[in-house]
């Protein structure tokens, strides 16, 4: 194997990662907010806290708008295109000398007999060989390269024990696991002289417990003044503030001896595997790869730890695995692109890390591998989509058959789902998302009304006043008259319903402020019957009797996409309130297509640049004299006799 293959393995596995996460990722943008009491974004939640959180979150949005979906894949592939552009950088190839440096090996040959040490402590440098209480697991004559043995017969063996929790583990101290690996008959501890080597051991730990953010929202019931909350929970918010860390702990953890005898050469491993081959300083060859293995931990499994937490349990497994396997898990925990955003910026919720895990461990295998082939077909359908509705935007000369006011209230739409997600201060990538998708909308304003600036009017005599009004293709059509009487109709139903949601907001659930309830009541509306608001255009198909004027390319991308939402609404776990989004925007689309069928394309009709679908045809000649038509001379009608005469 050359030292380019493993590279591009690990490669194409970090390309897999970053597509399936992010698929899911721009799928669940619904933001969920922490309410009065409950873990925030990485924090273990008990199941009453659960429901109750689930009981005051409004309904999660749907994501699946084409031009923030869409803009926010351009980001992810020029990301992913740049980071291969860039290409593994050798750290330091040649030797201090300028001579290249040979090929290493594994320091451990295979069917090397080995001995494994495991000790806990709450030092990150250990040297309490002699302490019995630290020893956690021993375990005799390891064949390196063995696949067969152990109790189910690959090569696995597994220790289970309850151990006792430290007094500064209890408050929110480090645990960590120490793992020795030596050759058979030597030892790990450094003062035993006559049983140690330095090139027979290998040392590698890491901190089993794991610090998370738990969040406390101070909500309450806007009208009364109470709150739901536990009062230990607003006690602890008074005194570790708004955001509390602490440590967590899962009772798994799989230590992995990596089957590789590649000849790597040291400052040329490509990353992000160089963090785990360790070279020896002095014979320049490498140590056996001892991996961490926690990729299938699911993080709503973590359990919080406290001073009631007096033992903890804890079952570590030893595994032998292939070279290619120990690829994927590296690239799959290596950092993301949005990584330098840092951990403030760029936060994940547990559902969010544990989306990606979850599909594969619980769907079918086939189903799985439809569901990725399809995403991928999704991300081309957004991109033709964003494309198309651009072109279509961009070179519109006119506006009859268009609702202007749908689209001014795609831009209210978009302005409240901003705002609210920087009240719930949702991760930094979702609100450049949303962020870029209103400027957009802002963008179609400029094409379907005439914006201009008045510099003779100023405000406060400094800032030109902008005025906006309606274009004159859309004011002398009868599509403005069908647009306002659409609305009015609509209004009719939106309103009733927006203060019948208002009013059960304000009574039944808590919020930070009246600006946050405003918000949350309009973004929790505007999901639930945002899709109303399409109907407008339904309306004016009917009265025109005609859909010749819509995007139609634009729609069949997006109604493909919307079936493709469909299917994963269905194989990944979704809200309900997302699946019933997904149906009714078919509900719609399906109008569309019955309108098209039933209002069919006239090819005599003329379109708004005064031409149509019906070829010319010549008219035969006659007598008489002729006039010019188009430069072509056409024969008039027959005259009468006594007009002859007169000629």
């Amino acid at each position: 194997m050359t030292h380019e293959e493993p590279h591009l393995k690990m490669r194409v596995g970090k390309l897999l990662c970053i597509l399936s996460n992010q698929h899911y990722f721009t799928k669940a943008i619904n933001v969920q907010t922490s309410v009065n009491g409950t873990v925030g974004s990485e924090a273990a939640v008990p199941p009453e806290q659960q429901n109750q959180q689930q009981q005051q979150q409004p309904p999660p949005p749907n994501a699946w708008q084409v031009i923030k979906g869409v803009l926010f894949r351009i980001l992810i592939i020029w990301a992913i295109s740049s980071w291969f552009r860039r290409g593994s950088t050798p750290q330091d190839p040649a030797t201090p000398t300028g001579a290249p440096r040979p090929p290493s090996r594994n320091l451990f040959p295979r069917d090397t007999l080995m001995d494994l040490h495991i000790y806990l402590s709450e030092k990150e440098s250990f040297t309490e060989f002699n302490s019995t209480s630290a020893v956690f697991w021993e375990q005799r004559d390891l064949v390196y390269g063995d696949w067969s043995s152990g109790a189910n017969r690959d090569g696995c063996y597994e220790q289970y024990s309850d151990i006792q929790v430290p007094e500064g583990v209890q408050n929110n101290g480090s645990f960590y696991i120490h793992v020795f690996l030596t050759k058979s008959g030597f030892h790990p501890d450094p003062s035993q002289k006559a049983l140690y080597r330095r090139l027979a051991t290998l040392h590698t730990s890491r901190m089993l417990n794991k610090y998370k953010r738990r969040r406390f929202l101070k909500t309450k019931n806007l009208l009364t003044g109470e709150t739901e909350a536990d009062p230990e929970m607003i006690k602890r918010a008074e005194d570790f503030g708004p955001i509390e860390i602490i440590s967590h702990w899962h009772t798994n953890l799989t230590i992995n001896i990596v089957d590789d005898h590649t000849p790597w050469v040291q400052g040329s491993v490509p990353p992000p595997l160089d963090q785990y081959v360790k070279f020896d300083a002095v014979s320049g060859d490498y140590y056996p790869i001892l991996y961490f293995n926690d990729y299938w931990n699911l993080q709503k499994d973590y359990i919080p730890i406290n001073t009631s937490v007096s033992t903890l349990p804890l079952r570590v497994t030893f595994c032998p695995l292939s070279l290619w396997r120990w690829q994927l898990y590296a690239a799959q925990n290596s950092r993301s692109p949005w990584n330098f955003l840092g951990e403030e910026l760029y936060e994940q919720s547990d559902e969010e890390q544990d989306s990606v895990k979850v599909a594969l461990l619980e769907t079918n295998p086939y189903l799985l591998a439809l569901t990725i082939t399809v995403s991928i077909v999704h991300s081309i359908f957004e991109f033709l989509a964003f494309k198309n509705d651009i072109q279509f935007w961009n070179s519109r000369q006119s506006l009859e058959g268009l609702s202007v006011r749908s689209v001014i209230f795609g831009v209210f739409q978009s302005l409240v789902v901003l705002l609210y997600i920087l009240d719930n201060e949702t991760n930094f990538v979702v609100q450049v998302s949303v962020g870029i998708g209103l400027l957009i909308d802002f963008w179609k304003i400029t094409k379907v009304m005439d914006v201009k600036l008045d510099r003779q009017n100023k405000v406060a005599g400094i800032f030109p006043r902008v005025t906006v009004k309606d274009k004159s293709t859309y004011v002398a059509s009868s599509t403005k008259v069908y647009d306002d009487m659409a609305f009015k109709y609509l209004s009719w139903i939106l309103f009733p319903l927006l203060g019948c949601y208002a009013v059960y907001s304000l009574l039944y659930m808590e919020h930070k402020s009246w600006y946050s309830w405003v918000l949350g009541m309009l973004y929790g509306f505007l999901l639930t019957f945002g899709f109303i608001t399409m109907t407008p255009q339904l309306f004016i198909n009917y009265k025109m009797k005609s859909v010749a004027h819509l995007p139609w390319r634009m729609l069949t991308y997006k109604a493909l996409n919307t079936f493709i939402d469909d299917l994963f609404a269905f194989v990944i776990k979704m809200p309900m309130m997302y699946r019933i989004g997904c149906l009714r925007d078919d509900v719609v689309f399906f109008i569309y297509l019955y309108q098209r069928w039933i209002y069919r394309v006239d090819p005599t009709r003329l379109n708004e640049f005064g031409t149509s679908g019906e070829a010319p045809t010549d008219l035969p000649a006659q007598d008489g004299p002729a006039s010019l038509t188009n430069g072509q001379e056409v024969s008039g009608p027959p005259k009468p006799e006594e007009d002859k005469k007169k000629d």
